[in-house]
């Protein structure tokens, strides 16, 4: 005599019901950890300390930034024929702030201390996922707006607050006071 199953069906894998999920657990942690980015990232008190204000770190940027303008991208390159984004940082740090920064993004991204991106002052490093495992870095200026070499039009000036960059916004670090 067969017994009849008393086992109820295995529900059916959804991605899309994955990731709601996780997306409703991830703010739910936000909330119990301090809610919604309310909380404050001081960057460390041994942070280098070059003496500058922030309208003397801003008018060097922009010189910097009137001197590659329209450069363009090409990975790995590290010079006027084409540069990426970490060389152009590391190269704009050196020549601006005479400050030796890692070569890559990842290394970048490990320099200074985080801190929110409420705080930002010119000089900051910002930070963008672009892809599964790609990397974006911009140097910022004032009012949202940072410096950085783009894919398409080369060193160029754009907004954090535009549709693209705002959903692949990352972390920001202060390299010096």
């Amino acid at each position: 005599m067969k017994r009849p199953l008393t086992c109820m069906p295995t529900p059916k894998f959804s991605w899309s019901g994955t990731l709601t999920m996780i997306r409703v657990l991830t703010l739910a942690m936000l909330v119990l950890a301090g809610g919604c980015g309310r909380q404050t990232v001081e960057p460390p008190t041994h942070l280098l300390s070059l003496g500058l204000s922030q309208s003397e770190v801003k008018t060097r940027l922009l010189s910097q930034y009137v001197t590659w303008q329209g450069v363009p991208y090409r990975n790995g390159g590290q010079g006027r024929r084409g540069l990426d984004c970490s060389a152009f940082v590391q190269l704009t740090y050196q020549q601006k702030f005479g400050l030796k920064l890692p070569r890559t993004t990842e290394q970048q991204a490990n320099l200074g201390g985080l801190i929110t991106n409420s705080g930002l002052r010119p000089g900051d490093l910002i930070f963008f996922k672009t892809g599964w495992n790609d990397r974006h870095i911009g140097i910022y200026l004032e009012k949202y707006r940072f410096i950085h070499v783009s894919t398409t039009v080369g060193v160029t000036i754009s907004k954090m607050t535009d549709p693209y960059w705002y959903e692949r916004y990352w972390q920001a670090r202060r390299v010096f006071n």
